[in-house]
């Protein structure tokens, strides 16, 4: 990720830009409800875009046709959950495949699918089942991250795969391919992700405590309190 501008089959980029298309919808829909019900996340919600539009911007030769990098979506997921990141990554891919030429308008719908849709999802998927089992936390984070990173490349090497299968081996034998060559760029960059993202969510509980406790990323002790005695009323 990202996949190079006409580097997939015509079909395939229509498939996955049909497959994508929903997601972001969606996301549009919840990124507008969240703006109108609460104007003073506005400021967080930009900088979730400028960290996932910064940190995808940094690029590292990788599989023919593609590259590594850092994706910067399992913060804004965590923050925000993944239907707001769908329409967040998109609107980075966007950017980055006109202004930058990473990535490509041709591609933005497979690109889209592997870092705004999956990455989000599995990301906010590791956070929530680590916090749900009382994991601290920014470990909860740094997993959250790291997932969310790891996850775009692998469904990038599956969308190579099914573009390219090896000639003897097929579908299998391509994403063994591809897999294995991401995997050397991109396991380090997804620890690195998650190392900073981990910083960057201690920076925001020192300066938008508030704003975190009502997105449901830190809970206060009145609020676990509050619950106890619901939940002691709810057995009486």
């Amino acid at each position: 990720m990202h996949i190079a501008e006409g580097f997939l089959p015509p079909a395939h980029a229509v498939a996955w830009g049909a497959a994508s298309a929903p997601f972001v919808v969606h996301g549009v829909r919840s990124l507008t409800r969240e703006v109108r019900e609460h104007p003073e996340s506005t400021l967080l919600l930009g900088a979730s875009g400028a960290f996932t539009f910064v940190l995808s911007a940094l690029k590292l030769p990788s599989v023919t046709g593609s590259c590594s990098h850092p994706t910067g979506t399992g913060l804004g997921a965590i923050l925000f959950r993944p239907p707001i990141m769908a329409v967040l990554g998109t609107i980075t891919l966007l950017f980055q495949a006109l202004l930058l030429a990473h990535g490509g308008l041709t591609t933005l719908g497979a690109n889209v699918f592997s870092m705004a849709i999956v990455g989000p999802w599995a990301g906010y998927a590791v956070y929530k089942l680590l916090r749900r089992y009382d994991v601290p936390l920014m470990v909860a984070v740094f997993f959250g991250a790291f997932f969310a990173d790891l996850s775009t490349y692998c469904v990038t090497s599956v969308q190579l795969a099914l573009a390219f299968p090896d000639p003897g081996s097929g579908f299998v034998g391509a994403l063994g391919k591809f897999g294995t060559i991401f995997a050397v760029t991109q396991i380090p960059l997804a620890v690195s992700e998650g190392l900073l993202t981990v910083l960057v969510m201690r920076l925001l509980v020192q300066s938008s405590k508030g704003e975190l406790t009502r997105l449901g990323v830190l809970v206060t002790g009145g609020r676990k309190e509050k619950k106890t005695a619901a939940e002691s009323e709810a057995v009486a």
